[in-house]
């Protein structure tokens, strides 16, 4: 039994949600998201909201449905208002600069770093030392953010590195002699 999956998801009144077969679409302000729908769950429509079943009562059919249930959710959030991450770059010379569809990193090689973001991603730097990287699918944002932080990752005697803006470093004693 899931406690997530019971839970119905709200559709504000500019989302229009479209079942056909197994596949949902979501298209809202900020665009549109498509998921298949697993074979051991469906999804049924109530006014305004959304109510995700299981078919049986299946370990694989309970484990689906809380996690349908959360990605449905994230559809809907994110063609209303959208994800974002923030990542800030610690460290002496670390500089990151967006321009178009590409972010610009200086992480202290011998080369600059170059990330070409993928599509319905966009990157901002409101600093030199701060990345927000956005879009509307919750996954890829987080899978972009996770790619760039590791070019650098922040290193456990300094802190210095790419890292989350809610990210804390437990900073390792140096030794003693």
């Amino acid at each position: 039994m899931s406690r997530v999956g019971k839970n119905p998801v709200s559709v504000p009144a500019n989302v229009e949600v479209r079942l056909s077969g197994s596949e949902v679409e979501v298209k809202g302000p900020l665009g549109m998201l498509r998921h298949e729908l697993v074979s051991d769950i469906s999804i049924e429509r109530k006014g305004e909201s959304l109510l995700v079943k299981a078919a049986d009562d299946s370990k694989h059919a309970n484990a689906m449905w809380g996690t349908t249930r959360a990605l449905l959710a994230n559809m809907v959030k994110g063609v209303t208002t959208g994800f974002e991450k923030r990542l800030i770059l610690v460290g002496v010379g670390y500089r990151a600069q967006a321009a178009d569809n590409v972010l610009n990193l200086t992480l202290g090689f011998s080369h600059p770093i170059a990330h070409k973001m993928p599509e319905g991603i966009k990157v901002e730097t409101p600093s030199q030392t701060e990345v927000v990287i956005k879009g509307m699918d919750k996954q890829q944002v987080g899978q972009v953010a996770a790619d760039v932080r590791a070019y650098r990752e922040p290193e456990p005697y300094k802190g210095k590195g790419v890292r989350y803006a809610d990210e804390v470093i437990v900073l390792k004693e140096t030794k003693k002699k």
